[in-house]
């Protein structure tokens, strides 16, 4: 059983299976995820599908022809009339959301002699092993093991009982009742499979619905529309969009039909050619004893649980690994969407999308610095599909070219449609600016061509030189209309008015979006536009403004600061170049409280942090996370406190916020230890890739000093700073130097 495996800060085990879907193991290889409940003798896996979503009539909605009210739009603003503004922005529309992501559908598979008892803890064990992605359930009777195989595109489980009846079912929670099944189980040829049909609205907007389909190998024969099973089977998977007809079910039984002389092993050997070496690249050693690697993870967060106001290496160290773990499951296809890959229940919150004005990035933020290109050209591939309507957003919103972002997607398309009046999505200008930035990092990161990005780049510079045609007394350039997400500034009466003028993360948008695009083509004719960006201000609590505009206070108990994009991800603003800035920032990120202690809120504020090297503060919005139990024990994450709403914000970015506190880097500097919290005082990390091609191979650390190994994809002079002291090297294409401080 699994209890003689080693100790290991790579896996989670339980003695219980989930006693609800979101404490399901996971596994995914970036298309195609499944939930694993665990019960031995009548188990329940969900599969699911990046690709599902509930047509809702938004699928070919189109953004609304408003450019000729712009100069309405922009008198009313600047007099004043914010709210009138909006009003004529939105043009009476209502909010239209995107078509919701949702689960596919179950597989049962129930023991034939349902024994009298359950198993108890010391006969039962489920896990998740990080670095194979397999999910493991045994008990004295039997054991199962499935992963999704990112080398063949299929789902693998292989049973091992004495006998079970296999079936698939639409039976899940919060189902529409316009979402219909059929399920059906046949012999073809020698082969025997298993099928399932989810049948969206016949008013579907063009989208029929899916299908999944398994097949089974084994002593196996057909009853009804389930399958019984004597001995050990391997059942292998295979999930379909369909979007026309007919049905693909053909080309899907091919599709296993050609693996299906492969046993378990071999399977799992090409997944795992795969997905390790992927996992492996980046790891963290925070000095945990054995005993606290071998605890269950119900221990784990319980332990946390009865110490709030500590952080919990052992937990950290776990929590950084998983987060990998899923983040590489949930990205291929597309990036991770709000519950990356996974759900158990239809109706997810926000439709489950990618929000893109603050989650998406985040749970992207250790894509780069943690050595996963994978992930980033899954971010890519959505930037890439949508590109073309971000062009139509910009022409029919604003009569300008470039490029016009919308702040949520549901991975069909691009269009900007979410906004109403007190809701203003269309006059957020720097979406492009945001959502093209992990890719041009990972430029920085590993010096690749910048390839289709540089035309996307001074397309999203375009905008702000076709945009920016309103300008002050003294010639500098006037943000009209401007959104800082997801806030406003009150009017006369103290009501919020979400509409107004030079949201200081527009500014920060067109600053770098002009100077990146200048980079990326070598000609720089933006300048001049970019002299005249209006100055980020300051104000009279010392505190960087939201908006660099007169009268416009913001509300310091949002859960965003999207006012402090020029420090993360930017690192425009920081402690050596603009230190009176970074001060500002810093005074700024205190002032804000806490509204809903939502998951991204807190980590958002702990990567900006960061980047102002303040280690307590990173140390205090990590324990409003994992302090305030908001991790499932699938180490899956919630978006509030006591593990409300199913969301992968908190999972995914919280790697990122420790790499960040460990090591920060920018072309020819690197910071060692900037702002690692008390209770990391001694550890090691290794693998992290760093902007200007520099990998930090390892870094250990104790109270006394550190030792790291650098290693330079190309030749350069980096000067290393550390809370031990500075030194300045010279590092040789692909020499690994040894360093010690002090």
């Amino acid at each position: 059983m699994a209890d003689t495996l080693p100790a290991s800060a790579h896996r989670i085990w339980d003695m219980a299976p989930a006693a609800r879907w979101e404490d399901a193991f996971l596994s995914g290889n970036g298309e195609c995820g499944i939930m694993v409940s665990g019960a031995p003798h009548a188990e329940r896996i969900v599969f699911n599908h990046h690709r599902f979503v509930l047509p809702n009539g938004t699928r070919h909605t189109r953004p609304p022809q408003l450019a000729d009210r712009l100069p309405e739009v922009r008198d009313l603003v600047l007099a004043g009339r914010r709210a009138e503004a909006a009003a004529v922005l939105a043009d009476g529309r209502e909010l239209r959301w995107t078509q919701p992501f949702h689960p596919g559908y179950a597989m049962t598979i129930d023991a034939t002699a349902q024994p009298s008892d359950t198993p108890g803890p010391a006969d039962y064990r489920r896990g998740t092993e990080f670095t194979t992605g397999e999910v493991v359930v045994e008990w004295d009777g039997g054991r199962r093991r499935a992963f999704v195989s990112r080398a063949d595109a299929i789902a693998v489980t292989h049973v091992e009982m004495p006998g079970c009846v296999i079936g698939l079912t639409g039976d899940l929670p919060e189902r529409p009742d316009d979402v219909r099944y059929e399920t059906a189980a046949y012999r073809r040829g020698e082969h025997v499979f298993l099928r399932i049909r989810g049948l969206y609205p016949p008013d579907g907007d063009g989208a029929y619905g899916f299908e999944g389909l398994t097949l089974v190998r084994g002593d196996a024969r057909v009853v009804g529309d389930r399958v019984a099973v004597r001995g050990p089977a391997l059942l292998t998977t295979v999930l379909d969009r369909r979007d026309a007809a007919p049905w693909r079910t053909a080309e899907l039984e091919e599709a296993l039909v050609a693996r299906s002389g492969a046993d378990y092993t071999e399977l799992l050997a090409r997944h795992v050619a795969v997905h390790a070496p992927i996992y492996r690249r980046v790891s963290l050693d925070l000095g945990v004893s054995a005993e606290e690697r071998e605890l269950p993870v119900g221990e784990l967060l319980a332990r946390q649980r009865a110490d709030r106001d500590q952080l919990l290496p052992a937990l950290l160290e776990r929590l950084f690994h998983s987060g990998r773990y899923l983040l590489i499951s949930a990205s291929g296809v597309l990036p991770p969407r709000l519950t990356g890959l996974w759900l158990g229940a239809w109706g997810a919150a926000w439709a489950g999308d990618f929000t893109t004005d603050a989650n998406l990035n985040l749970q992207l933020a250790g894509a780069n610095i943690g050595a996963l290109p994978e992930v980033t050209a899954a971010h890519a591939a959505l930037v890439r599909g949508q590109v073309d309507d971000w062009r139509r957003n910009a022409a029919a919103i604003y009569g300008v070219r470039g490029l016009l972002a919308p702040g949520r997607t549901d991975g069909e398309h691009g269009n900007l449609f979410h906004f109403r009046a007190d809701w203003p999505w269309a006059a957020w200008l720097a979406g492009a600016d945001w959502l093209l930035h992990p890719l041009w990092e990972h430029h920085r990161v590993t010096g690749e061509p910048l390839g289709e990005l540089a035309g996307w780049l001074e397309e999203a510079a375009v905008f702000f030189e076709d945009f920016l045609t309103v300008t002050d007394s003294s010639g500098a350039v006037v943000v009209v209309p401007s959104f800082s997400p997801e806030t406003g500034p009150p009017d006369a009466d103290g009501r919020p008015v979400y509409l107004a003028v030079n949201a200081t993360m527009d500014i920060a948008a067109a600053r770098h979006a002009l100077a990146t695009a200048a980079e990326a083509t070598g000609v720089d004719r933006w300048a001049g536009l970019r002299g005249r960006l209006p100055a980020y201000q300051v104000d009279e609590r010392g505190a960087l403004a939201e908006w660099a505009w007169p009268g416009q206070r913001g509300d310091e108990d949002h859960r965003h600061v999207s006012h402090l994009y020029p420090v993360w991800p930017l690192d425009e603003i920081n402690p050596d170049d603009t230190p009176e800035l970074a001060v500002a920032a810093h005074r700024a990120l205190v002032l804000r409280g806490d509204e809903n202690l939502s998951a991204h809120g807190s980590l958002h504020r702990a990567l900006v942090a960061a980047r102002l090297r303040d280690p307590a503060l990173v140390a205090g919005n990590l324990l409003k996370i994992i302090g305030r139990d908001m991790f499932f024990r699938s180490l899956m994450s919630a978006h509030n406190p006591d593990l409300e709403i199913y969301n992968a914000d908190a999972a995914h970015t919280l790697p990122a916020v420790l790499v960040e506190a460990l090591v920060h880097s920018r072309p020819g500097v690197l910071w060692l230890l900037p702002a690692a919290p008390a209770a990391l005082a001694r550890g090691a990390v290794r693998g992290v890739a760093c902007r200007g091609g520099v990998t930090v191979e390892e870094l250990t650390w104790t109270p006394d000093g550190l030792r790291a190994r650098l290693v330079a994809a190309a030749g350069q002079r980096l000067t290393v700073r550390s809370p031990h002291g500075d030194v300045v090297l010279d590092l040789a294409a692909a020499v690994a130097v040894d360093l010690a401080l002090p």
